[in-house]
């Protein structure tokens, strides 16, 4: 007998099943597709629990509630806690100012400090911001470890078809822009990356390439397996990765290291992002529904702080200043 029911298997909901456990709340979770895929916008994010660097764009609520989701995360799953650099090529010396300008946590880099901190980038950029607290997790394993771990409390995910309002009872509702009927304004960003694979090139940490068009993230994952993202396109169609995003990524990572001129392509991928018109991810409180969403580029940032409200809610009735009522 459950308490609640969640439906959708993301990042958001596997979390919203965590919490709800936590609080003595037993879960019943269904996905049209079952356990996380490549079906699930989850499945090609980049993994990075950068509240700093995000808020160089988002709003403070991203960067107060990001400060706490390393923390969390480290109950779950592996965590590379060295921070994230921040590069940009010296043309583009400007946009390196205004991020620093824009970003709390930083210190300024010399060469010698690059070098020092990613010998392989040694000698191929003159100036950076260091990042110190920030982290990144591999999100295919942190969702396979999240499965496991609910699995080991009874909790599986059932595969199936499931609308809020035909269920009984406390809902909570993780379906990403499948809720588009049901939630104004949430629209589709689409998100597109690379996964390349060298053994020309080691780094430790998440490095971010600035560029006024052209912005580049590189995280690297085991086995010498490197994911580029950064392309945020507003549009409603799904799809693969473009040939105009793809000669942006590899460029940029060419600028970034010319070696990855030589790495192989092992997978491209593209998912849309729902999103609210202020990018803010909410808890929608739509009467007995609870709707967890708009997550925007803030998946794994903002899902355990998400779960973690609506969880609260329905053991104790307290709200957060993440919840809207609709």
């Amino acid at each position: 007998m459950s308490d609640v029911t969640i439906i959708g298997a993301g990042v958001a909901g596997l979390w919203a099943a965590r919490s709800c456990l936590a609080r003595g709340l037993r879960p019943r979770l269904i996905d049209r597709t079952g356990a996380p895929g490549p079906h699930g916008c989850s499945w090609w994010a980049g993994g990075m629990l950068a509240p700093e660097c995000e808020g160089a764009l988002a709003e403070p609520l991203i960067v107060a509630h990001g400060r706490k989701a390393a923390a969390l995360w480290r109950q779950v799953t592996e965590l590379h806690e060295q921070g994230t650099l921040v590069l940009a090529p010296e043309r583009d010396r400007a946009e390196l100012d205004r991020f620093a300008a824009r970003t709390e946590g930083h210190v300024t880099c010399d060469p010698d400090a690059i070098t020092a901190l990613e010998p392989d980038l040694g000698g191929r950029h003159r100036r950076g911001l260091f990042f110190t607290d920030e982290a990144h997790l591999d999100p295919r394993q942190a969702l396979a470890d999240l499965v496991e771990a609910l699995a080991t409390s009874g909790v599986t995910v059932e595969t199936g078809m499931a609308e809020p309002s035909g269920l009984d009872g406390p809902v909570i509702d993780c379906r990403g822009l499948a809720a588009r009927r049901d939630l104004a304004g949430l629209r589709g960003v689409r998100g597109e990356m690379i996964v390349l694979r060298t053994d020309e090139i080691t780094l430790t940490r998440p490095i971010r390439l600035l560029h006024p068009r052209h912005p580049l993230y590189v995280v690297p994952r085991a086995g010498g397996r490197f994911m580029l993202g950064a392309t945020q396109i507003e549009t409603g169609a799904r799809g693969g990765v473009t040939a105009r995003s793809a000669l942006e990524l590899l460029s940029a990572a060419y600028a970034l290291d010319p070696r990855f001129a030589e790495a192989e392509i092992l997978e491209m991928g593209a998912d849309l992002r729902p999103a609210f018109a202020d990018n803010v991810p909410r808890v929608v409180r739509r009467g007995r529904i609870l709707h967890l969403n708009g997550l925007f580029r803030h998946g794994f940032l903002m899902a355990p702080a998400l779960a973690e409200q609506a969880a609260e809610f329905l053991s104790t009735g307290k709200t957060g200043d993440l919840f809207h009522e609709d």
